[in-house]
């Protein structure tokens, strides 16, 4: 008896010290081959300096297929990884917004996320050899205060099948959920600086979608008149330049990214000059940038890329009785973008609409920079020197795919590493910025070999823009929002929240064939097996215990 209360104090004593330990020491394992339970540093850092309460509300419950079941428990399980980072900070909750008492209340309850600014998807599934539809909301709402930010979860490129595209928004889940805590626990904004003083021809209201969007995350300036110097800011975009630039405005962007600023430049290498009923007059467009990018290692060519991977245009076709007939078709000179680099930035991205796109090239020379492509073109393409008439009737011909043989044509390039200035041994010792002169540093470039990336589209008869992206002919909304704002989170945090998108998980898919054919079979060794080891488990115990006390 002595001996049982020793060893039931012993047993006591090592597990009130187990626990002690576990209250000084924090860990969790993940023992999944692609670490899907990790998040990234980063976001740890983020949840465990959250100074507000965050209360994510997720909509995506209820009866679905594995596929959105999956999407469902890779939310909650991550949702559970941030609860236990917060420091008591987040909470979550999951809804079913179809549940609802009556019709009338189930839309109003409909009505009010669509407002809010969540997408619905209409879900069709077979279930027992008949097709149902329902409409879902794969989103969540962060709030924290009075602010309150729409998250998609369903989010990927929509070429790809249906399997693919909810294991790419698995994948993304972290990353969405983390960018919108960033948002509403962001103290100090980056400081982001918008050089549209080269921007003459574009009307702002085609930036409007872009700089809205930028502002939720970043404090935007607008470099209208000509600065000194672009220090302090931590990144500067270059939007669609149309007039060249001088040479001491050349200097002070090659000083800003020597000194380790950080370039966003989306620029044409052809200009559409002017318009008729033919077609457009294109030009080669000379921004006096040439000899900065080749000493960056990159180069804008001066002619437009046909792609048969393309966007379409409404076009009158013919007459339909005594009206016109207007159809959407291919414009080959309307490229989406829909081959992308190894890089986080494109990492599960949506196809990119370029509208009039240069190719692009890299070069030699460029000694410690790093080459990355972002963008890329279909492999069938062709190339149209300028100046040239782009006429209108090419969209009524059958494209020949003998003439579509150029190749994949390189669209958006990332530059990365030590830089060398191009005025290096063109400051003399009596310039006066000799004194301030960097001759080579650290930076980073991102170069889009098309202005028309960030600039939405304007619907002037209600006289309010247009999401970016957004494409009249098909009303899709490509990623171009996506791909502008993915980069500008890269170039300014690149240890951030961005690197949260690398992480890949495997489908690991089962034979559907097999599945059906042997559906009888794996349902009966499943129930039956449990209860035939259970069997021999006892079978067991009762012959030993009979022979050791018989």
């Amino acid at each position: 008896m002595k001996k049982t209360i020793l060893r039931f104090l012993f047993v006591l004593i090592i597990l009130a010290g187990v626990n002690w330990l576990a209250s000084l020491f924090f860990f969790r394992w993940d023992l999944t081959e692609d670490k899907r339970y990790t998040i990234s540093d980063a976001t740890k850092r983020l949840l465990s300096n959250l100074d507000k309460n965050v209360i994510v509300n997720v909509y995506l419950s209820g009866e679905f297929p594995p596929g959105f079941e999956r999407l469902e428990s890779a939310t909650r399980e991550t949702l559970e990884e941030f609860k236990t980072y917060s420091n008591g900070h987040l909470s979550f909750q999951f809804s079913d917004p179809s549940d609802a008492a009556s019709e009338d209340e189930r839309k109003k309850q409909y009505q009010n996320l669509v407002d809010r600014g969540l997408t619905p998807t209409n879900l069709f599934a077979n279930e027992d050899g008949k097709r149902t539809e329902k409409l879902i909301f794969p989103g969540a709402i962060v709030q924290a205060d009075t602010l309150a930010i729409p998250v998609q979860l369903l989010k990927g490129n929509k070429s790809s099948t249906p399997e693919e595209q909810l294991n790419q928004s698995y994948e993304n889940v972290e990353f969405q959920l983390a960018s919108a805590i960033r948002v509403l626990d962001n103290p100090a904004k980056k400081k982001v600086g918008l050089l549209v003083n080269h921007t003459q021809k574009l009307p702002p209201a085609r930036l409007s979608d872009l700089i809205a969007t930028m502002q939720q995350s970043y404090d935007v300036f607008m470099v209208v008149n000509d600065p000194e110097t672009y220090e302090g800011l931590d990144a500067l975009m270059i939007l669609k330049p149309d007039v060249p630039f001088s040479e001491e405005e050349k200097y002070k962007l090659d000083q800003y990214v020597i000194g380790g600023g950080k370039a966003l430049f989306f620029v044409d290498g052809a200009k559409v000059d002017s318009v008729s009923l033919e077609g457009n007059y294109v030009q080669p467009l000379d921004l006096n940038l040439n000899d900065l990018f080749f000493r960056w290692g990159a180069r804008i060519n001066n002619n437009l890329v046909k792609d048969l991977n393309c966007a379409t245009i409404p076009m009158n076709i013919g007459n339909m009785g005594d009206k016109p007939e207007i159809k959407a078709v291919p414009w080959r000179f309307f490229p989406l973008l829909n081959n992308f680099g190894p890089s986080p930035i494109t990492r599960n991205t949506d196809a990119v609409y370029s509208r009039f796109l240069s190719s692009l090239d890299t070069v030699g020379g460029a000694p410690g920079i790093q080459k990355i492509p972002l963008l890329m073109t279909s492999p069938y393409t062709n190339l149209v020197n300028t100046p040239a008439l782009v006429g209108y009737n090419e969209a009524r011909q059958q494209p020949d795919p003998a003439e579509y043989k150029g190749g994949v044509k390189l669209a958006a390039v990332l530059l990365e590493g030590t830089f060398n200035s191009l005025f290096e041994n063109r400051i003399l010792p009596n310039d006066p910025r000799s004194k301030t002169f960097k001759p080579t540093g650290q930076g980073k470039i991102i170069i889009c070999a098309d202005g028309d990336v960030v600039v939405n589209d304007y619907d002037y008869r209600r006289n309010t823009p247009l999401p970016l992206g957004y494409d009249r002919a098909s009303s899709n909304i490509f990623g171009n929002k996506d791909f502008v704002m993915h980069a500008l989170d890269y170039m300014t945090d690149e240890n951030g929240i961005i690197n949260s998108r690398s992480k890949q998980i495997s489908i690991r898919a089962l034979d559907k064939i097999a599945v059906h054919k042997d559906k009888k079979f794996w349902q009966a060794l499943n129930l039956l097996l449990p209860l035939v080891i259970l069997g021999i488990f006892g079978a067991i115990r009762y012959y030993i215990r009979k022979r050791k006390f018989a």
